[in-house]
C-alpha cells in the first residue's frame, strides 16, 4: 500500500498538469473538449479508485505469486528481459479482461464508469472503478508465471502499464501514420469510447493494437462517422460512486423481477445489456437511440458552482496527497477512517454538482466526521506536528463548505432553474 501511495504522489501532479495543458490548448484552438464539471467528476472518480487501491480493498482468489511458485519452468531475475515479458503478457491480460468486461453483463458494472463521460479528454482516463472488488483474471498472467517472471516485476509493471493508457484519451491528436499499426492511438481509443453502432465494442487493446487485429475486434475511425461518447444508458449523474453501481442495481432488479429461474440465474452471464423478454417495455430505462440527437447531462450550471467544484476537488487532492504520503505514519486501522472521509467528501461534492438537495446532509455528515476525528485523535492524523494551526484550518474550511452548500441548494440552484425555464419559454 505504502509503495503504491508513493507512486501516486508522483503521478497525480503529472496527470493534473497534462489535464490543465489540454484545457488551455482546447481554449486556444477554440475547441474545448474538457468542460470543467465533467473534468471534476472524472478526477473524483480517479480519487475514489486510487483510495480503494491504496487501502487494499480488493480480493484476489488466485495470486500471481502463488502461480509462479507452482508452475514456473524457470526463475528469471528482475532484469530488462523479465520486464519486457511482463509488459507483453500484461497487455495480453489487459486485452482479454477489457474485452470480457464489455461482453458479459455482470463484468460491465466495473467498467461502465470508465465510459460514463459524454466527453473524451485526458481527465476521463481517470474514470476508474471502485466496483472491481474481486480480481478474476489473474489466470491470464499464466504465460509470465510459466517463465518465472518475479512477482515484484509484475507489481511494478502493472501500474506503469495503466499509466501509459492515459495519453491517448484526447480528441486533439489526430491519426498518427505508421504508429496506428503498432500502438493504441487516440484515434483507436476514440472508436472504443464511442456509442455509434459502427464502433460499439471495438478496439479493446490497451498498448499494442495488434491484439484487436488478431482477434477480430479492430475498427478504424471513419472520416464520415464522428464518434459520439458516453454509454447507451447514460449515467445522468456526476457522482462516481453512484455510477460504479448503477448497472449492478439494474441487474439485481431485473433478476428479482424475472419470472423464470433461468433468467434470474443467466442474466449475469448474458451479453452486456441483455434483459429478459419484454422488460424494455415493462420496466423501461433511459437509453440513447439516436446518438446524434440527445442532451448531454449537466450542461446548465452557474459559474459559481463550476468554480466552487474546481476548488473543492483541488482541496480534496490535498487531503488525498497527505494520506498517500503518510500511509505508514497514519497506520491501521486509521487509514480506513481517512479513506472513508475521502469517499464521503467525493459523494458530498458530487451531490452538489448534481444539484441534489441531499448535498446539505452529506456536507453536514462530512463536517461531523471531521469533528469526531479531531475530537478523538486530538488532531488531523498527526498534521499538527507539521502545522500547529491545522485543526482550525480544516474545521474552518469544512464549516465554510457546509454554509456554501446551503447557499447553493437554497438560493443558487433556484435562481439557475428559473433562468433555465425562462430561456426555454422565450
Amino acid at each position: 500500500m505504502e509503495e503504491y501511495g508513493k507512486i501516486l504522489i508522483i503521478a497525480m501532479p503529472i496527470f493534473l498538469v497534462l489535464i490543465v495543458i489540454e484545457k488551455i490548448y482546447g481554449i486556444y484552438k477554440k475547441n474545448d473538449t474538457a468542460p470543467l464539471i465533467d473534468s471534476v467528476s472524472s478526477i473524483s472518480s480517479g480519487i475514489t479508485n486510487s483510495v480503494k487501491d491504496v487501502l487494499g480493498l480488493s480480493i484476489t482468489f488466485l495470486s500471481y505469486e502463488w502461480m509462479v511458485s507452482k508452475i514456473a519452468f524457470f526463475h528469471l531475475e528482475a532484469n530488462v528481459l523479465s520486464y519486457f515479458i511482463a509488459f507483453f503478457v500484461i497487455d495480453f491480460y489487459g486485452y482479454w479482461s477489457h474485452r470480457l468486461a464489455h461482453q458479459i453483463n455482470f463484468l460491465w458494472n466495473k467498467h461502465a464508469i470508465h465510459h460514463s463521460s459524454e466527453e473524451f479528454n485526458l481527465a476521463c482516463a481517470l474514470r476508474q472503478p471502485i466496483a472491481s472488488l474481486v480480481n478474476l483474471f489473474t489466470f491470464l498472467l499464466i504465460p509470465a508465471a510459466l517463465l518465472g517472471v518475479p512477482a515484484s516485476v509484475i507489481a511494478i509493471t502493472l501500474p506503469l502499464h495503466l499509466f501509459l493508457q492515459f495519453w491517448y484519451h484526447t480528441k486533439h491528436i489526430k491519426k498518427m501514420g505508421f504508429v496506428e499499426h503498432i500502438l493504441v492511438t487516440p484515434s483507436h481509443h476514440r472508436v472504443h469510447h464511442a456509442i455509434n453502432p459502427e464502433y460499439l465494442d471495438k478496439n479493446h487493446s490497451q498498448i499494442f493494437i495488434f491484439w484487436d487485429k488478431f482477434f477480430g475486434t479492430f475498427q478504424e475511425e471513419l472520416d464520415d462517422v464522428p464518434p459520439v461518447f458516453g454509454i447507451t444508458r447514460p449515467a445522468n449523474t456526476w457522482n462516481p460512486i453512484k455510477i460504479n453501481f448503477q448497472h449492478l442495481m439494474l441487474l439485481i432488479k431485473d433478476a428479482w423481477r424475472a419470472e423464470s429461474w433461468k433468467d434470474k440465474l443467466t442474466i449475469w452471464f448474458k451479453p452486456t445489456g441483455w434483459r429478459p423478454e419484454n422488460f424494455e417495455e415493462k420496466y423501461p430505462v433511459n437509453k440513447i437511440e439516436d446518438v446524434f440527437n440527445f442532451d448531454k447531462y449537466g450542461t446548465q450550471n452557474s459559474q459559481k458552482l463550476i468554480y466552487w467544484s474546481v476548488m473543492q476537488i483541488l482541496i480534496t487532492l490535498l487531503f488525498v496527497s497527505f494520506l498517500f504520503d503518510n500511509i505508514a505514519k497514519i497506520g491501521l486501522p486509521n487509514i480506513f477512517v481517512y479513506g472513508f472521509f475521502i469517499l464521503v467528501t467525493i459523494y458530498s461534492n458530487s451531490e452538489l454538482m448534481d444539484k441534489s438537495r441531499f448535498a446539505i446532509f452529506w456536507e453536514g455528515f462530512r463536517l461531523s466526521i471531521a469533528i469526531m476525528i479531531i475530537g478523538f485523535y486530538g488532531d488531523w492524523f498527526g498534521l499538527n506536528s507539521v502545522f500547529s494551526l491545522s485543526n482550525y484550518i480544516i474545521l474552518g474550511y469544512l464549516s465554510l463548505s457546509f454554509l456554501v452548500t446551503i447557499y447553493f441548494v437554497t438560493i443558487d440552484f433556484r435562481i439557475n432553474q428559473n433562468q433555465t425555464i425562462k430561456s426555454q419559454t422565450a
